[in-house]
């Protein structure tokens, strides 16, 4: 069965900037680098049975972190490559975590991804963080464990808006 993220549904973020923003494809290690749901038993990796995303993790997460952006009205554009921006800035990101946790008999979803903001004339980087998300899975099964992802990086791409808008 095929789940897809839908990321927040709104973005409330103070301020504002005329700045034109480039998300490339986050880098990921080849275990998220794929269509898998990824279960962690301590260290322990497997994939969630009969379930995945409907692209690779990092291309649907560049595309849920773009709605992120436009859902906030806080930027004058943001966009991929190839898409002919005159960018100001990038938003560089890794993921580190995105999986449904399990811990004894209990489990939980866990997102957590790197974050630099770069100038794109200089190359320099002007802020870096690392944003965690967390949620809880009601129940063992693909729809929850989605669910508990969706609540978790709701929570990161919020946060990396925010905090994008505040610094440059």
């Amino acid at each position: 069965m095929t789940f897809d993220l839908t990321g927040p549904e709104s973005v409330k973020a103070g301020g504002g900037t005329a700045a034109q923003i480039l998300i490339p494809e986050p880098v990921a290690l080849q275990v998220l680098d794929s269509q898998r749901i990824v279960v962690s038993k301590g260290d322990k990796i497997t994939y969630y049975p009969d379930a995945q995303w409907p692209d690779r993790l990092p291309k649907l997460l560049q595309s849920r972190t773009i709605e992120a952006f436009e859902r906030s009205h806080k930027v004058r554009a943001v966009g991929r490559p190839g898409q002919g921006l005159s960018i100001d800035y990038q938003v560089v990101t890794e993921i580190r975590s995105f999986e449904y946790r399990v811990t004894g008999d209990k489990g939980y979803a866990h997102v957590e991804i790197a974050a630099k903001i770069m100038d794109d004339r200089t190359g320099r980087v002007i802020s870096n963080r690392v944003f965690t998300g967390e949620a809880p899975v009601e129940k063992d099964n693909a729809a929850s464990v989605v669910s508990g992802l969706n609540s978790a990086i709701s929570q990161v791409l919020v946060n990396i808006v925010r905090w994008t808008v505040t610094r440059i």
